[in-house]
């Protein structure tokens, strides 16, 4: 096993970029990827890194220099033989050859494209502009050297034993919960934490503490590099990026209302099972639902990603009684902002009413709250997203309107046309 500390203490470029490979990424955003490149490979889209946490300004934390070294590294990784056959040939979800030879093999040349870089009231202005299937590959990678770069800026200061104490506490900490999670009967849990995550190296710690923890409660990982090189099961189906990109390029109000299901349908002809899960929420979870096509109701499950995850829940168990289906026979997937109590609590709630499964994000790789003076480790907000699509802006609501992006006219178009009524604001941590 690695010594975290000694290998930041005795930190070389070489050794340790932060984005190793291409494939250090969500699984599901090749798998979005693929349905792109179907689907839509010539649209053109924006990214666009975004700091809710505005009092960390990352350009006065984060030297500019190294940021583009690490993104410049980015740009001249290439899949390798090992990485190719992996994705070629392996089992996901039940399905071999999950990606085409078509897809493989564009994948297989890609070099991700250039991107921009401006400094902005101490803020970093991070874009990724062309086409559609390149750009979005940007997303993870982008996030990971950011937070990673900032950890490092913090760590820098700390002498040899300062770090072994810092990452012993951690690793106490991470165990602790893990020992907390081991009785809970019937759970499911996999790592969701490579967006914002503490260093590669951690969150591949954090996955090895959770395999030999929980055993088979542990489902695996949303990384696919750390799925392929410890056995495990890649996890992830879909994102808010897809129904936002159709929903942009909707040429009027019908078609807008129309986006989020025309995402389904493609899906649906690509991928069954596990894969079939719906995620409600990137306009409205109530109106997504009420105005779902009864084709839907009978897919595996619900990803609840925003606003009260009670609520949430409970609003698909009704919406699959009214549509005729056993609530006991599908997946609830709560992803967001999940930590030890609220995963014991919600288990709790539901366990014999639904199927549950976690995705544990931030505060599973990201968690050193309290371990450094100022609390200089906490983990913060940090996005990139999908912002124009040939030249129009996109827009996402959420159940929690803190979470809404977009241009405000924008904003209340989609509110009108999704049926949105008040929503509750929550705080958003991570």
């Amino acid at each position: 096993m690695v010594d975290i500390a000694t290998r930041v203490y005795n930190h070389r470029w070489k050794m340790d970029p932060i984005v190793r490979s291409l494939i250090d990424t969500d699984f599901y955003k090749l798998l979005m990827c693929q349905s792109v490149f179907r689907n839509r490979p010539d649209t053109n889209v924006t990214f666009s890194l975004i700091n809710r946490t505005t009092s960390v300004r990352l350009a006065e934390l984060v030297d500019e220099g190294e940021l583009r070294e690490q993104l410049d590294h980015i740009r001249s990784l290439s899949l390798s033989r090992g990485e190719s056959t992996w994705l070629r040939g392996n089992t996901f979800y039940g399905k071999r050859q999950m990606f085409t030879s078509e897809f493989m093999e564009w994948f297989e040349g890609l070099t991700l494209p250039p991107y921009h870089l401006e400094v902005r009231d101490g803020q970093y202005e991070l874009t990724f502009e062309g086409k559609w299937p390149e750009v979005m590959l940007w997303e993870i990678p982008a996030l990971a050297v950011l937070m990673e770069l900032r950890a490092r800026a913090v760590l820098g200061h700390m002498k040899k034993f300062e770090l072994q104490v810092l990452y012993a506490r951690a690793m106490t900490k991470l165990w602790e919960k893990v020992e907390r999670l081991r009785p809970i009967d019937g759970l499911r849990i996999a790592d969701f934490g490579t967006r914002r995550r503490h260093s590669f190296l951690w969150q591949d710690w954090c996955v090895q503490a959770m395999r030999e923890g929980l055993g088979e409660r542990f489902v695996g990982t949303s990384n696919c590099l750390i799925a392929k090189n410890r056995d495990l099961e890649a996890i992830g189906t879909n994102a808010h990026e897809l129904p936002m990109v159709y929903a942009a390029l909707a040429p009027d109000d019908a078609s807008l209302a129309q986006a989020p299901y025309d995402v389904l349908s493609d899906w649906h002809e690509e991928h069954d099972g596990n894969l079939r899960i719906i995620l409600p929420d990137t306009y409205g979870t109530k109106g997504f639902l009420d105005n779902a096509p009864d084709w839907l109701a009978g897919w595996t499950g619900i990803r609840v990603d925003s606003g009260a995850p009670e609520a949430g829940a409970e609003t698909a168990i009704r919406w699959w009684q009214d549509r005729g289906e056993d609530p006991r026979q599908k997946m609830v997937i709560f992803s967001d902002g999940l930590d030890v109590d609220k995963i014991i609590e919600l288990q709790a709630r539901f366990a014999g009413r639904v199927r549950t499964s976690f995705g544990w994000g931030t505060l599973l790789t990201n968690d050193f709250r309290g371990l450094t003076e100022g609390d200089a480790l906490a983990p913060f907000s940090l996005v990139c997203k999908a912002v124009s699509t040939n030249g129009r802006p996109t827009v996402k609501l959420s159940d929690n309107p803190r979470k809404a992006m977009g241009p405000a006219d924008e904003i209340e178009r989609y509110r009108r046309v999704f049926g949105v009524g008040e929503q509750e604001a929550l705080d958003v941590t991570v």
